[in-house]
């Protein structure tokens, strides 16, 4: 099956074509929104990290922004340092262009300064904005479309109705040759023997329990109970009351199609080897779905029992509830009522592939609510404290 987009410089294909202004650090943040406000189809991200970061941590938000920008619905970018980050703004721009790119790079204090790195920058991101335009929308088959499945705020509605939903969803892109992940390792504890049944290569499935394991060990070694942030209280305000009732509504986002692999948090997801992964992320809905964009998913399919109005700034991300009254309370956010399979009988494939419609409609060019309202939410998962 084919939907249309943008041929990227590495053969891969974007859903939309963004600038992207990308700020080495919280230091540089700023001047990038200032440069994206002033050119219209550019986008910033807000990094709120980047310096006096040690080790891996610092390593995994400069790959996290990286990938991000590597993601194939850019089509360039602009690169904003402060010049003193612990992420120098050469460094970041060579990693990006390793994916074919134009990219600039943008130093405050070699500028002289905010207003004089503004303007540099945004006659960068001008000029890519024009080239971009000219770009025209080309076939391309769905076997190189990654989606994103994701849920937050949910309540047992999401289990029971959106999340088998996606499932189904899930099922028919990888049936088309495509690829999906599902994250979220915290919600996964409890079903983890579940889902890892569902791995054929031994070592991914030791990879992904020892994921669960690392995610568990974590919590333990800050003397601090898990449970005190999972479920959390929209959660439990919804019904939800132990961690395992979540996970065992959570997994459903995958279908019933086996894992191909284990991906590490940001990781890119392989290109030659397609179907369904799982991605080591946080529950936290911004830094999950951070993740699995700088992996290369091109849209997300996110469920919510109890409304959320969560975006992201390169990745039309499509809402979907299985609570009818919430899809009453907040229409300008939610864009597919599975509700109705509780509500009126509806069946879970046929929910499915009204999402399924609905993810091909939005790769060719019809936008999702979150992406009219202009929600562009962006968090990168730490691995410890700043220094």
């Amino acid at each position: 099956m084919k939907v249309t987009g943008f041929k990227r410089e590495n053969g891969q294909y974007g859903i939309r074509n963004h600038v992207l202004i990308a700020p080495t650090s919280v230091c540089a943040s700023v001047t990038a929104a200032k440069i994206a406000a002033l050119v219209p189809g550019a986008v910033a991200i807000d990094n709120q990290h980047g310096c006096c970061q040690i080790g891996s941590d610092l390593a995994l938000t400069e790959k996290t922004v990286a990938n991000f920008a590597k993601n194939p619905n850019v089509g360039a970018v602009v690169v904003v340092g402060l010049g003193c980050d612990g992420i120098q703004a050469d460094d970041l721009a060579n990693r990006i262009r390793t994916s074919g790119k134009h990219v600039e790079t943008v130093v405050i204090q070699e500028c002289g300064g905010t207003v004089k790195a503004v303007s540099k920058g945004a006659e960068y991101a001008q000029q890519m904005a024009m080239e971009l335009s000219k770009q025209k929308r080309v076939e391309f088959d769905m076997s190189e479309l990654v989606l994103a499945l994701e849920c937050g705020g949910s309540d047992p509605t999401s289990g029971l109705a959106s999340n088998p939903a996606m499932g189904v969803a899930s099922d028919l892109l990888i049936g088309q040759g495509g690829s999906s992940i599902l994250s979220e390792t915290t919600e996964v504890i409890g079903a983890e023997h579940l889902l890892a049944k569902r791995f054929a290569d031994p070592v991914m499935r030791d990879k992904f329990l020892g994921m669960v394991k690392r995610m568990e060990d974590r919590a333990i070694s800050l003397g601090e109970d898990l449970r005190s942030g999972q479920p959390t209280p929209g959660n439990k305000a919804g019904g939800i009351s132990t961690i395992e009732e979540k996970s065992l509504g959570c997994m459903y986002k995958a279908g019933n199609s086996p894992f191909q692999g284990a991906l590490e948090y940001a990781e890119i997801i392989p290109h030659d080897k397609k179907g369904l992964y799982f991605m080591d992320t946080p529950g936290q809905d911004i830094e999950e779905l951070t993740g699995q964009v700088a992996g290369g998913a091109q849209i997300v399919v996110f469920s919510t029992g109890r409304g959320t109005p969560t975006g992201s700034p390169i990745a039309p991300v499509i809402k979907i509830t299985g609570n009818t009254g919430t899809f009453q309370k907040m229409p300008d956010n939610i864009d597919i009522n599975a509700g109705r399979i509780i509500s009126e009988g509806v069946e879970i494939p046929e929910i499915g592939r009204e999402i399924f419609d609905k993810i091909v409609a939005v790769c060719n060019g019809e936008k999702t609510k979150a992406e009219a309202l202009g929600h562009n939410e962006f968090a990168v998962n730490k691995e410890c404290p700043t220094f």
